[in-house]
């Protein structure tokens, strides 16, 4: 068996490990932290797609809040079922991403003045959600109609068991679009790219092209995570899916957990919505804010102490186990 193959084998084994758990009765509590942190867990996985060859974004907030409102409205106006809703949000957010970096790219903007772009993009994307109040709700939100009895399925309306498994397949689909690009051709160039794009561009490295495609993975799943998050919680708020916190929350959760690592994003999003409910049910309303404070000081914390993450932490581990016998390999 191929490492692939090995790999996409261990992977549903997991995914059906993990489905069991309604079967353990747990609090519905604690199967929608569940479902949150297997969602945010998506949503930092793309993002690192792009993070980790340093193409650091902001503005991912945008790209969950177009697919999510794209979803809500075509159900809510129109009557589309979010199963064809969901796909249409991602493809708007995907145009919205590719508007937005191919110029970036062609004028070679980089560093930290690609993030501040990724950063306005987010604010503008937030901003229209609110102006557009008539059908969006403005900052008061917007609420997805309810289903007749019997077509719960067609609106994608499910208890907090059937919510879990679709999570888990979509968290799925992202490790694997993950293993699957660190296989291809792309994850080298990228790396090359990340390093020198100049020298890159000298050996044949088409740098355009190449960002294009990472950053339309990165914004794909990321709107399907966002419009997975929309209608799990049958509620849409511009501040909780497009504004900069849900930005900065995507990003301290994939930092904190190592972006360069699979499962990375999913330890971060275990950390970072476990810190979240603790601040909610230690402090309640009298630390309002508070987690945005905490996860900037945290995210300026782990890159200076630790900038690959706790996953970096085990690979650290790891290595000395691995090393020592090509050692004495080397020795002998």
């Amino acid at each position: 068996m191929s490492g692939f193959a090995r790999d996409v084998a261990l992977l549903a084994i997991g995914v059906v490990v993990l489905g069991a758990v309604p079967l353990l009765s747990p609090p519905d509590y604690a199967m929608h932290v569940l479902i949150t942190m297997v969602l945010t867990a998506l949503a930092g996985t793309g993002w690192a797609m792009m993070g980790r060859f340093g193409l650091v974004s902001f503005g991912h907030g945008a790209f969950l809040g177009a697919a999510a409102y794209t979803m809500a409205l075509l159900w809510n106006e129109a009557g589309l079922t979010p199963w064809l809703g969901i796909p249409a949000g991602i493809l708007v957010a995907v145009a919205i991403g590719m508007l937005l970096a191919y110029p970036a790219f062609r004028l070679r903007v980089v560093g930290h003045y690609f993030a501040l772009v990724t950063l306005a993009a987010g604010e503008i994307v937030r901003i229209l959600i609110v102006a557009l109040r008539d059908h969006t709700g403005g900052s008061l939100g917007m609420t997805p109609v309810q289903a007749p009895p019997g077509q719960q399925f067609l609106a994608m309306q499910f208890d907090k068991t059937g919510f879990w498994w679709v999570a888990l397949i979509a968290w799925a689909i992202g490790l694997l679009a993950w293993r699957l690009l660190d296989r291809s051709m792309s994850s080298k160039a990228l790396a090359a790219i990340s390093e020198d794009e100049d020298a890159a561009a000298s050996i044949g490295i088409r740098v355009t092209r190449e960002k294009m495609k990472v950053t339309v993975i990165s914004v794909a799943l990321a709107a399907l995570a966002g419009a997975l998050t929309a209608q799990y919680r049958q509620y849409l708020n511009p501040e909780s899916l497009a504004g900069l916190g849900i930005s900065l929350q995507i990003v301290f959760g994939a930092i904190a957990g190592g972006m360069y690592a699979a499962f990375g994003p999913t330890i971060g999003a275990i950390i970072t919505i476990g810190l979240d409910e603790a601040l909610r049910i230690g402090f309640g309303t009298d630390f309002t804010g508070g987690a945005p404070l905490v996860y900037g000081l945290l995210l300026v914390l782990f890159m200076l102490f630790m900038p690959r993450g706790i996953a970096g932490l085990f690979e650290r581990r790891a290595r000395p186990a691995t090393a020592k016998p090509a050692a004495e390999r080397a020795t002998a």
